[in-house]
């Protein structure tokens, strides 16, 4: 009866996910794998040898202050990018149900720039940030003003405000979802009770959208210090590299500078280090979640 049960469970699973499955796997488990081996080699990303190193390319990434450096960069970067994207996420969410006219066309309209590809929104930020900005900058300023993109701080501060314009609308909908999810009867006690609308948000409705929390402020995590297409085509790293994010640190380590082992492992302990602090925030969230 068991071995019925079981071989109808797996006929039903690979009815419905057995597609799904071989998918996944050949893009993301036998990749990862390879990558994985790729680390104990010395392969420069073009030849057929593969030489096998051992751990060397981890030693070569430990004492890389080059990747280092563009690591402590992405967690500047991240820590207010992350903060920044939720807060104006949430409180366009809290407009945008509260019954405001045409609530529905601002949801659509805040929620575009996260259908941009990042490639795209990077040269046409670019273009804003060295031409619109500068020219509307010189004259205000009856003078010449300097591009955004110019400076250290500037072009992380650009990187940031680009990043907070493409994800907010996207984490908008969940704030949404979240705010909907509450139940119109709890703020209307609340009220009775002498709640003013700030004391409703606070002790209500943002204990109750702890979920929404959890997933906006993991999807904002992850999306942050993988980021790539927008430090490509926004900054180029540029000036002198000191806007360069540990993800084109660990490219330009493996395709520009043709060290793909050493490259790979950089890129697996970014992976750790963004799946450890995920993880950490998630754990945290559901533990809030559940207390609340």
């Amino acid at each position: 009866m068991k071995t019925n049960t079981m071989s109808y469970k797996i006929k039903q699973y690979l009815l419905f996910a057995g597609i799904s499955t071989v998918i996944f796997a050949c893009v993301v488990i036998i990749p990862f794998i390879y990558g994985l081996y790729l680390t104990l080699t010395s392969w420069d990303g073009v030849s057929r040898n593969k030489p096998f190193v051992g751990i060397q390319n981890y030693v070569n990434a430990f004492a890389d202050s080059g990747y280092w450096v563009s690591l402590g960069r992405t967690f500047i970067y991240s820590a207010i990018a992350v903060i920044l994207v939720n807060a104006v996420a949430f409180i366009i969410a809290y407009m945008v149900t509260s019954g405001i006219k045409g609530q529905n066309f601002f949801r659509a309209g805040f929620f575009v720039p996260n259908l941009i590809g990042g490639i795209v929104l990077g040269y046409v930020w670019k273009f804003v940030f060295n031409k619109a900005f500068v020219a509307l900058g010189s004259f205000i300023s009856s003078g010449n003003a300097k591009s955004l993109l110019a400076t250290e701080n500037g072009a992380i501060a650009a990187l940031i405000i680009v990043s907070v314009w493409q994800y907010a609308g996207y984490m908008m909908l969940i704030y949404v979802a979240g705010f909907m999810s509450v139940s119109e009867d709890v703020i209307e006690a609340a009220k009775i009770d002498g709640c003013t609308g700030t004391q409703s948000i606070i002790h209500i409705s943002i204990p109750l959208m702890t979920a929404s929390f959890v997933q906006c402020l993991f999807l904002t995590i992850t999306r942050c210090f993988m980021v790539y297409d927008v430090n490509l085509s926004l900054t180029n790293g540029d000036p002198y590299g000191s806007s360069a994010l540990a993800a084109m640190h660990v490219y330009n380590q493996a395709f520009v500078n043709k060290n793909y082992g050493t490259g790979q492992a950089e890129a697996l302990i970014l992976f750790v280090i963004c799946a450890v602090i995920g993880g950490i925030q998630v754990y945290v969230g559901k533990k809030g979640e559940v207390q609340a």
